[in-house]
């Protein structure tokens, strides 16, 4: 492989998840790779998404296998809870890496 070709591969993103790579999920995921779970209303403010959005976007990441949601009592109040499953973690992983290698092809 030419280092053109290694170029092109590296710029050539078609295949990147597109699930991940919309914005207000890319923040969900990126919040939940660093705590590992958090609960809504801190990732509700911290984003600054409406409750409604908020929820879409969990629901998309939980059909597709990257959250898991536990909702909860804690004295008598309701909390959801969301966590980052293993499946996600790797999936974000592999889609930074890919962007990675994105933005450094860019570079050169």
């Amino acid at each position: 492989m030419s280092d053109n070709d290694s170029k092109s591969n590296k710029l050539d993103i078609s295949d990147v998840d597109t699930v991940i790579h919309q914005p207000m999920r890319l923040s969900i995921l990126a919040h939940l790779f660093i705590l590992d779970s958090a609960d809504a209303l801190f990732l509700k403010n911290q984003i600054g998404l409406t409750w409604g959005n908020l929820s879409t976007h969990m629901k998309k990441l939980e059909d597709e296998g990257f959250i898991q949601v536990e909702k909860t009592f804690v004295d008598r109040k309701p909390l959801t809870t969301i966590k980052l499953t293993d499946y996600g973690r790797k999936a974000f992983k592999s889609y930074t890496e890919r962007m990675s290698g994105f933005f450094s092809g860019l570079a050169k």
